[in-house]
């Protein structure tokens, strides 16, 4: 049996406009980019791990640290832009595309996705999702939620929140009252993960496709592929790892990094 090839591609920009140098951002002792890269080459099912920038600073900063780095384009309009300019350097059978500003990301979670996309032949495109665990995050835009169908296909992606429970939302009747808390624990609200799983073909086949009007309203690639008819799987995994798209959330990180750090110190000193 042929065996699949994997590559994970890290596109890393530096001008963000949120959060400029963004992967350059320590977190403990290390920066953003350097936990994406360790984390995902903790991934069994992955053969090879490149980090995708136009920025020297972040390159030369990747090869300090020993990861492989590869220049890109200035002119790519999206992180899967950068990712397919590797890609067609390096063969595989599937692409993994994991956004930089996702420091938290397991093993687990990429390992679940990549073996849905392996197991399932049918589907262009693999991508994971959480359930949403605060009713805060459910009207922050920086959490990107989606519906989706019986089967797991991702019907839709919105910075807004999705689905809107009228009747909780816009007002309360005296037979029909939900507390914040409650909404969460009865109806089922999923937040999106920022990794991609693409088949090679799929992934250069999306990347022809002109933008449509969902995508440049939302600001979100991954609606160009449900706007010209093509599906999306979701894989739900239990973990709920914080992407950094603000100065609060790389302190929220920071903060979750710290006490990984102490709980491992904790339990090393009791072993003594």
């Amino acid at each position: 049996m042929k065996k699949i090839r994997v590559l994970a591609v890290i596109p890393a920009r530096y001008a963000s406009t949120r959060l400029p140098g963004k992967p350059l951002s320590l977190i403990g002792d290390k920066t953003m980019i350097q936990w994406v890269y360790e984390n995902v080459k903790k991934c069994e099912l992955i053969d090879k791990v490149v980090v995708a920038t136009d920025d020297i600073r972040i390159y030369n900063h990747v090869k300090h640290f020993g990861a492989e780095v590869m220049m890109t384009s200035k002119k790519h309009r999206s992180g899967s832009d950068r990712v397919a300019e590797v890609a067609k350097k390096i063969y595989s059978d599937i692409i993994v595309n994991v956004q930089a500003d996702e420091p938290l990301i397991s093993k687990n979670v990429l390992y679940k996705t990549i073996m849905e996309c392996i197991k399932n032949k049918k589907v262009g495109v693999v991508t994971p999702i959480c359930r949403v665990e605060y009713y805060s995050e459910l009207f922050d835009p920086n959490f990107v939620k989606v519906v989706v169908d019986k089967n797991f296909f991702a019907l839709y992606f919105s910075r807004s929140v999705i689905p809107f429970v009228r009747d909780s939302f816009c007002f309360q009747q005296q037979n029909f009252v939900i507390k914040d808390n409650e909404i969460i624990e009865k109806i089922s609200f999923y937040r999106h993960i920022g990794v991609y799983v693409f088949r090679r073909n799929f992934l250069f086949k999306f990347l022809s496709l002109p933008q449509g009007k969902l995508e440049r309203v939302e600001k979100l690639e991954q609606l160009r592929i449900l706007e010209h008819g093509y599906k999306i799987k979701t894989v739900l995994v239990d973990e709920s790892p914080i992407n950094v798209d603000t100065e609060e959330d790389l302190k929220k990180v920071r903060e979750i990094i710290k006490k990984r750090y102490e709980s491992s110190r904790s339990k090393k000193y009791k072993n003594w």
